[in-house]
């Protein structure tokens, strides 16, 4: 059984009393197995399965703990323990009760908030503060909605004063765009937990315990789910040291004040690392230890092997550096999936990728744009989401943007138009309209928040007589909107021709397959291969066109390969929706933003970029948690290494034309010391 692979500290917490008990797990202690134990502890002492819950920060941590239970337990009783991320859990619950709800990404709100927000036109106001972008706001929205719970205004009066005078406007396009989403049925991965939290004090859910993984990244708002739960008993597994996501709304507070809130709470401790050396380990202490001590700790080795030192590596410059990097990887003996590439800031990631790739090894990035974002993969996702949902105004404003002079707010009164042509049914409105004329769009004028009449206009489709377009299109209702250009009716006509093809009821890769030979897929393809291959003087190089265009296509191939376990749309939808963020491509050496690299371990490690103002990166530290968050970053950064660790320092980026200093963390662990102006490499 799971108990009995236990060592002596996580068979303590495993087996600690109901109640609120906290398990501090540094880097590579098992806290996987602990909680696994906790789990198995609690089902052999007659816990209904049904009544336990586990909450994880990815569905394949999820997956892995319950695929564990399973050599243990019969799959039926471990198939009633709930178990996913905070938000696919709630997902879940929200759909028994409503079933029409549509979970959007990020990515997609921020295009309906810019939809709502372009109609405030602030240059004709006159104002003395320049406003947030709409990006920028949504984000603070965002970030707000995870930080706390007192009001919006009251958060930005404290964070940004300048911009009390525009407080009423960023209010008014909030209330919009939550009346929007409410209008339409969207929910993003916030509205998730906000929902749940209001259900559950309707109707409550009981667990007899509710085990929360990764506790330190929590923010308020999870927070607030977990106290909405009102748990007989909670399991809270985490640790101070590697909580490095303040920048998302991580509250520290909620690990760092456990046994202050909750009256009785134990806390234990998992010390003994069994996944890095000895040496590897002491300078991951000597860094952290910088950090004032919540909870005093220091990692304790478990790992019998041979220790390596890690060794610091300074170059002159940065493509020196990562061109040295590459020709040591392609040196080792280490496999490429062992091997990984630590980095700060993504723009690390472009000069890595292309030197690893120059000699011929393969690479896989993760933490930058994720493969779902891509603008290629995301029209595909579109354009199956109207299939299945008409009325997804998100999903339309992404596709028809991509015609020109076409913005957020023109392609909502596109779709809007559509719809009453359709009679309320949106590919009845492209392919077969029940009214004929324009709806009358009601506009609401206010100039203290930035609204302004904007009158409708009836235009001629004789002005369409020069296009070579069906007489079909010429006679559409659409063709009478008078801010429609050529363009927009030539990408209509395309648009139209596709969803003749299209039946929901297909099979989602053969939907896919429609899509992706379809000469409106074709010229999303180039449209994005121009962008792609455009040079500073505005030229195309045809080259790098042709290879960004096989880049495209090979991306819907492996959209493709991902599809087909899913025959029914709905189904394929949803598990992209809710796993894609968590998937990865290709094969080959793992190049990783430190946030990527968390929970994973490799025995090879390097960290690049280790110079003052990218690691740690004082922009963002300013923003974010101070130089703590960034040297629990650095400290996370070590601890995925095994057995060799690599940290690597250039003083000079020749494009750019800065000089760098060496990152305050090599001094911290004792790899420099300063004598005089002269730096030397502690032997």
């Amino acid at each position: 059984m799971p108990l009995k692979q236990l060592n002596e500290q996580q068979l303590s917490a495993a087996t600690a009393a109901s109640g609120k008990n906290l398990i501090i797990a540094s880097a590579g202690t098992g806290k996987t197995s602990t909680i696994v134990g906790r789990i198995a502890y609690l089902l052999q002492n007659g816990t209904d399965p049904s009544k336990i819950l586990l909450l994880t920060f990815t569905n394949k941590a999820a997956a892995e703990m319950v695929a564990r239970l399973k050599r243990y337990f019969d799959a039926s009783i471990i198939d009633k323990i709930e178990a996913g991320t905070f938000h696919a859990v709630a997902y879940r619950w929200l759909k028994k009760r409503y079933p029409k709800l549509a979970l959007k990404q990020p990515s997609e709100l921020k295009t309906l908030f810019r939809s709502v927000y372009d109609k405030r036109e602030f240059h004709r106001l006159h104002l003395e503060t320049t406003p947030f972008s709409a990006t920028y706001l949504y984000e603070l929205y965002s970030l707000y909605q995870n930080s706390t719970l007192e009001s919006f205004s009251s958060w930005m009066e404290e964070k940004y004063k300048e911009h009390i005078s525009l407080l009423d406007i960023y209010q008014d396009i909030i209330d919009e765009f939550e009346q929007t989403k409410i209008e339409y049925g969207f929910a993003s991965f916030n509205d998730l937990l906000i929902l749940t939290i209001k259900e559950l004090e309707k109707e409550p859910i009981v667990f007899d315990e509710v085990l929360v993984d990764e506790y330190q990244d929590t923010n308020t708002l999870q927070e607030a789910l977990i106290n909405a739960l009102k748990p007989k008993s909670l399991f809270c597994v985490g640790d101070y040291d590697q909580s490095i996501y303040a920048f998302n709304g991580a509250n520290i507070e909620n690990i760092s004040t456990f046994a202050k809130r909750y009256e009785g709470a134990k806390v234990y401790s998992l010390s003994i690392n069994y996944r890095s050396t000895k040496d590897i380990l002491t300078l991951a202490n000597r860094v952290i230890c910088n950090n004032e001590r919540i909870y005093p700790k220091e990692l304790q080795v478990g790992n019998s092997g041979d220790s390596i030192p890690p060794k610091l590596l300074i170059f002159d410059t940065l493509f020196e550096q990562y061109q040295t990097i590459a020709q040591m990887i392609k040196e080792s003996t280490t496999s490429y999936e062992e091997i990984a590439i630590i980095f700060r800031n993504n723009s690390s990631a472009d000069g890595l990728e292309a030197s690893l790739r120059e000699i011929g090894i393969p690479c896989k990035r993760k933490g930058g744009t994720s493969f779902f974002d891509a603008k290629e993969i995301r029209y595909i996702l579109d354009i199956l989401t109207l299939l299945v949902n008409g009325k997804d105004l998100m999903a339309f404003i992404h596709t028809f943007e991509y015609a020109k002079n076409v913005g957020a707010s023109l392609a909502k009164d596109i779709f809007l138009s559509l719809i009453h042509c359709g009679d309320g049914d949106l590919l009845r409105g492209f392919k077969k309209p029940v009214h004929n004329e324009l709806p009358t769009l009601k506009r609401s004028s206010s100039r203290q928040l930035g609204l302004f009449d904007d009158h409708d206009e009836i235009g001629l489709t004789s002005r369409f007589a020069h296009l070579n377009v069906s007489k079909r299109v010429l006679e559409h209702p659409i063709a009478k909107m008078a801010r429609l250009e050529s363009d927009a009716l030539l990408y209509f006509e395309k648009f139209q021709i596709l969803f003749d093809s299209l039946d929901a009821k297909e099979s989602s890769y053969r939907l896919i397959e429609k899509i992706v030979r379809s000469k409106l897929y074709e010229y999303i393809v180039d449209t994005l291969a121009s962008q792609r291959a455009k040079l500073k003087t505005g030229e195309i190089d045809q080259e790098r066109k042709e290879q960004a265009k096989k880049r495209i296509y090979n991306k819907a191939k492996l959209l493709l390969e991902l599809s087909k376990p899913y025959y029914d749309l709905s189904r394929f939808l949803n598990a992209m929706i809710l796993g894609g963020g968590e998937l990865s491509e290709g094969e080959g050496v793992n190049l990783l933003t430190v946030h990527a690299s968390k929970g994973l371990e490799f025995e090879d490690v390097y960290i690049v970029d280790l110079s003052d103002g990218r690691f740690p990166n004082r922009k963002l530290m300013s923003k974010n948690g101070g130089i703590d968050e960034e040297r629990r970053l650095f400290y996370v950064a070590v601890t995925r290494a095994k057995k060799r660790l690599f940290l690597s320092f250039a003083k000079y980026d020749k494009i750019k034309k800065v000089e760098y200093k060496p990152s305050q963390f090599l001094y911290e662990a004792k790899l420099l010391k300063e004598e005089g102006s002269v730096i030397k490499e502690e032997q």
